[in-house]
């Protein structure tokens, strides 16, 4: 059996292997080895539907190392006058670009495409890579540590096996599909109407791909067992001229937190500052898994008004779905959408540094490309993992609304912990991938205007932190 010997050996070439691996590579002298099941690098992005883009601006996604995108505001469109989104096909080429013109040039990288890895039987940091396409296995010495960078990975549409019934002659499709309907490969001819099944951004997409691809609105029909609480984009945008609405959207966040009375308070006080959006104002959501979204966005999802709120789906037939509450008939010719992957399954918390492996998890919400990188520093800067545990702590993704409270306060008391040590403080306000970081740290001192903002996010920090445990803790 072929052997190799590598410092840390990465399971996946995704967006957060692809970052862990870049800020090691720019911290330490180490030896680093990827090894992903996926052809190209990317994760996820793979599998991506076509129309997909970030939901936030490329200026803080990828690696810490090389910018996405070109920092140009979009003219058109419902981002008009907004950051650019990049889509799913100019991050796929963006993380080669990464891997053939910034790691592999390095000599101290290798990369395992179309391979599987698997643990050594005896719990230490080794183990083989077997390739998908010969069989063949390589047995790896790892002398530091395994990063296993899928633990907390995401599923996609294209990937998962939907969790009701499929009864035969239904007619059901990823949004992958969408895009080469034209091409009537099933033989069934072109969709008279269409049902989203899933209330995620991933619905939202595919909607806002039918109705701007010149679906009707009366043609859709949209299965939504919840209502979400949405993100307005205009809050996360990284450039001066959005000082007031990304830093003073910060400090308006901590004020509700301190001054909310309840959870649902909260959300309201939220959306009252414009940090939140809801689609439909009449309904109050139950479900916030930080989805990002545009006015412009929400406006064009209001013009779908057959909306079905009967829970989730059970069982699909050719000619009717079953939901939870109630049974809903299918007109001939009606093309079902599967949305319902659920982007973050709700898996154990670990920590993040253990003997032998790091688990990367997102230690500042909801940064995941930032988080895996700054767990790079922390691994390259500290001994032991006792010390670099207390810097990461896993912010817990929040699934339901109560959890988005609890995930603010990991994320603070992080960012807190951070702002102790002089030089990972430094890092953080020149990565890329922190966003504000250089928004916070270069006003001039005559401006009076964006000074007071800061005031007042600092004045808020810490009566946000102690109303947060009230409110976690009213709502147990």
């Amino acid at each position: 059996m072929a052997t190799l010997d590598t410092d840390y050996l990465i399971i996946g070439a995704g967006a957060t292997g692809m970052a862990f691996a870049d800020t090691l590579l720019s911290e330490t002298d180490a030896h680093i080895t990827l090894v992903d099941r996926h052809g190209k690098p990317g994760g996820h992005w793979n599998d991506a539907y076509p129309f997909v883009t970030l939901h936030q601006p490329s200026a803080f996604y990828g690696v810490n190392s090389m910018e996405l995108g070109h920092r140009r505001k979009d003219t058109a469109g419902v981002n008009q006058g907004l950051y650019e989104l990049a889509s799913g096909a100019e991050i796929n080429a963006y993380y080669d670009r990464v891997m053939q013109q910034r790691l592999l040039p390095s000599g101290r990288v290798g990369y395992h495409p179309m391979c599987d890895w698997q643990d050594a039987a005896d719990g230490s940091a080794g183990g083989q890579l077997m390739s998908l396409l010969s069989g063949e296995a390589t047995q790896v010495r790892v002398r530091r540590k395994v990063v296993d960078a899928n633990y907390y990975g995401p599923r996609v549409p294209s990937t998962h096996t939907p969790r009701f019934a499929v009864g035969a002659g239904a007619w059901l499709l990823p949004p992958n599909a969408l895009p080469h309907l034209a091409q009537n490969r099933d033989g069934r001819g072109l969709p008279k109407q269409f049902m989203i099944l899933g209330a995620g951004k991933t619905a939202m997409d595919a909607a806002m791909w039918l109705l701007q691809s010149g679906a009707r609105p009366e043609s859709i029909r949209w299965v939504m067992p919840r209502d979400s609480w949405l993100v307005n984009r205009i809050t996360t945008q990284p450039a001066i001229e959005f000082f007031n609405e990304a830093i003073g959207g910060m400090a308006d966040q901590m004020e509700a937190f301190a001054q909310a009375t309840t959870v649902d308070d909260l959300y309201l006080r939220l959306e009252a500052c414009g940090f939140l959006l809801r689609i439909h104002p009449g309904r109050t959501p139950s479900m916030f898994h930080l989805a990002t979204i545009s006015p412009g966005e929400v406006q064009a999802l209001r013009r779908i008004e057959d909306v079905i709120r009967l829970g989730r789906v059970t069982a699909l037939a050719a000619d009717h779905v079953v939901l939870e509450q109630g049974r809903v008939e299918l007109a001939p010719g009606t093309l079902c959408i599967d949305c319902t992957a659920s982007a973050v399954d709700l898996r154990p918390i670990q920590p993040v540094f253990q003997p032998h492996r790091i688990v990367p998890a997102i230690v500042r919400l909801p940064l995941p490309t930032f988080s895996a990188a700054l767990i790079a520093w922390v691994e390259a800067h500290l001994d032991d993992d006792k010390s670099k545990n207390r810097l990461c702590v896993p912010v817990p993704f929040p699934h339901t609304l109560a959890g988005y409270v609890q995930a603010m306060m990991v994320s603070s008391m992080n960012q807190f912990q951070w702002s102790q040590d002089k030089v990972l403080r430094q890092w953080v306000r020149d990565s890329r991938l922190d966003g504000f970081g250089r928004l916070m740290t270069g006003i001039a001192p005559d401006d009076t205007a964006k000074l007071a903002i800061m005031g007042r996010l600092k004045a808020a920090a810490m009566p946000a932190m102690a109303n947060m445990q009230k409110l976690m803790a009213a709502s147990a």
